[in-house]
């Protein structure tokens, strides 16, 4: 948001913050969520490449609906999920490392 905007919302008494800042996150919870967000983007565009929803399930011994629950970041996924369905796509323990790396 640019600064003017920004200006003139506060002046008619709008509150202007972050996501983090309204949900009164941690810095960890934030982190948190930022990992999951880049596995869940990641498999997504992996899985597309290379199989279905249902052939990934299969391989995770898992369910379609909870492949697109993964791939969609819903809370509900474990972060332990996320890194199984990635490593049957494919990926390898360095570019899982990567992703959070760089989403921290």
């Amino acid at each position: 948001m640019d600064q003017l905007k920004k200006e003139r919302l506060e002046a008619r008494g709008w509150k202007v913050g972050t996501v983090s800042e309204f949900l009164e996150l941690t810095p960890e919870e934030n982190a948190l969520i930022g990992i999951k967000l880049a596995l869940s983007r990641s498999l997504k565009a992996r899985r597309q490449k290379v199989m279905t929803q249902v052939e990934l399930a299969e391989r995770i011994h898992s369910s379609q609906p909870r492949v697109a629950k993964a791939e969609n970041g819903d809370a509900s996924v474990s972060i332990e999920l996320l890194i199984r369905a990635m490593l049957a796509t494919g990926a390898t323990l360095q570019e899982i490392g990567k992703l959070i790396a760089e989403a921290g």
